[in-house]
């Protein structure tokens, strides 16, 4: 008998638990070390280390996707991806434009924010999940990039997702 197959989840293991469900179980546990860290070094600190804690987590998941490609991850391949975080009706996307150079659309309902509210942590929300977006790009492909100017967890009626593929000299 081997101990790898007892050790950690595989990527498509973890990957298979709806996003929505990840995440409230992530916060459950977040929670608390925000409360121990506000505790014994002030709220300031508690947001910086649960924000680090999750850009961390968001570019790790990134490149745990990207690494069950052949190639590197296109605009595309994030398109067919999507509905891992859409799953169980967890996101309402109004879908505006796709081509292989970007992905644009808006987000008019986000239960991740509801069940932050619900939770008590609407007001590190953005830290929880949003903020993850963009870092998720730097693991998945670093030629990826994100621009939002607004989100629902801060208070907009929908998220402006605007994704593009960084674009090379030769233009």
């Amino acid at each position: 008998m081997t101990e790898a197959n007892t050790n950690e989840p595989s990527a498509t293991d973890i990957n298979s638990i709806p996003i929505l469900l990840r995440r409230k179980i992530e916060a459950l546990l977040l929670k608390h070390v925000l409360d121990v860290i506000t505790e014994r070094a002030g709220r300031e600190e508690a947001e910086a280390v649960i924000g680090e804690t999750c850009s961390r987590s968001a570019i790790e998941q990134g490149k745990q996707l990207a690494a069950l490609l052949d190639h590197p991850p296109t605009l595309e391949d994030f398109a067919a991806i999507l509905p891992n975080w859409t799953r169980e009706d967890a996101l309402q996307i109004d879908p505006i434009e796709t081509s292989a150079e970007k992905m644009e659309f808006n987000v008019t309902r986000c239960r991740y924010a509801e069940m932050y509210r619900e939770m008590g942590l609407g007001d590190i929300g953005h830290l929880l999940s949003c903020n993850r977006d963009g870092d998720f790009c730097i693991g998945y492909n670093p030629d990826m990039e994100l621009t939002r100017t607004q989100t629902i967890m801060k208070g907009a009626s929908h998220c402006d997702f605007r994704y593009r593929m960084k674009q090379g000299e030769e233009g």
